[in-house]
């Protein structure tokens, strides 16, 4: 493993727990620990723990800092200017490609924190900076001292809440809160990438190990990796960064139009965007179930024998059974119900088109708030 990888504060504590090692976007992390369907299910019945501490975060401050980010994202921040409270948006450059996607904290009075995905750290952190106004606005990247870990699952509540102690309320869905879990400051954001309920804690990188081990403390509690949050994901249909998106594709496409702020005044990409919906896109992101087969990123997507796609995420879907995948399919041939087929190695399965979410039920589904 090369020693020019970035490792996050929890590195140390992947080894001890006999993780599996891979490089993901430049950092040495675990993709598996007991394996990729025990942690999966780990998570559905009951909680697993996922460091995602490779994540970047930005935080913003002044005056000027929401009318400065409102041009920036495409989502509306009038929808977050109660304190606490998030949303999850696009960030497209002039022609509507999308940089990133990212989630949207209004974290003080004004003051927002961006987690966006590691990755692209570099890039956002020059296309933000960039467009800011030369004064009202303050930003720092506060990646390298933040550390990130998210407790997913139908008993991560539970878990926290026992950490917090008596008087402690989870936030409501997309709100963050200070919280002291086993001593150890922390900001609670009760956000996720699993389509369970849960929260996703952000703590300093000198305490990461600490509040690491407190939560592994909890029978319940299972160490999961890379591999487990991305067959989680893509049952709930979420989107990958650099595999369902990327700089090439606009939000309508991607099935990303309900992120966009169309009415709230001028944005970055806006004129690009508004073109698109109004002609149309030629191309649309749709879910596809294979069950004969495991489709995997890139392989081709037929109909009647003709290429008319690839696969942009694929995997087998250990809640389902069989194998399920998101691809950008021509407009005609999107809707729910249309057969199509994917070449897996030296035959073709069958594929129909399926509208996400692929798993329906889950305990974020059940969540009172």
């Amino acid at each position: 493993m090369s020693q020019e990888l970035k490792r996050t504060p929890l590195y140390e504590e992947h080894l001890a727990l006999g993780a599996r090692m891979v490089d993901f976007a430049g950092w040495e992390m675990p993709v598996q620990y007991a394996g990729i369907i025990e942690e999966h299910k780990a998570v559905r019945e009951r909680a697993g723990i996922f460091d995602v501490s490779h994540m970047a975060e930005f935080r913003f401050f002044g005056f000027e800092a929401k009318d400065a980010l409102q041009r920036i994202v495409a989502n509306d921040l009038d929808k977050i200017d109660e304190l606490g409270t998030a949303l999850y948006s696009v960030m497209c450059d002039e022609d509507g490609g999308i940089i990133d996607d990212l989630i949207v904290y209004h974290t003080g009075d004004l003051e927002y924190l961006i987690i966006a995905n590691a990755s692209n750290r570099d890039t956002d952190w020059e296309w933000i900076t960039s467009h800011l106004p030369e004064e009202g606005v303050e930003a720092a990247d506060e990646s390298d001292r933040t550390a990130l870990i998210a407790v997913q699952g139908p008993q991560a509540l539970h878990v926290i809440g026992e950490l917090a102690g008596d008087g402690w309320e989870p936030p409501a869905r997309f709100t963050i809160a200070e919280a002291g879990l086993d001593t150890v400051p922390t900001l609670v954001a009760r956000t996720g990438y699993t389509g369970e309920d849960g929260v996703e804690i952000l703590c300093h990188v000198s305490q990461a190990p600490a509040l690491w081990r407190a939560l592994l403390s909890f029978a319940e509690v299972a160490p999961c990796g890379l591999g487990a949050r991305d067959t989680l994901r893509l049952e709930m249909g979420y989107p990958l960064y650099g595999s369902d998106m990327d700089r090439g594709v606009d939000p309508v496409s991607a099935g990303l139009g309900w992120t966009l702020g169309l009415s709230k005044g001028d944005f970055i990409g806006r004129e690009a965007i508004v073109r698109i919906k109004e002609h149309a896109p030629d191309r649309k992101l749709v879910g596809l179930t294979v069950r004969d087969g495991v489709p995997r990123h890139g392989f081709s997507v037929l109909h009647e024998g003709t290429e008319v796609g690839k696969v942009a995420s694929g995997t087998y879907s250990p809640t389902l059974g069989h194998g399920i995948a998101t691809a950008y399919v021509p407009v005609e041939l999107a809707s729910p119900g249309t057969e199509l087929e994917v070449a897996i190695r030296r035959k073709t399965a069958a594929a129909v088109v399926t509208r996400p979410p692929f798993v329906k039920t889950t305990s974020l589904n059940a969540s009172a708030s």
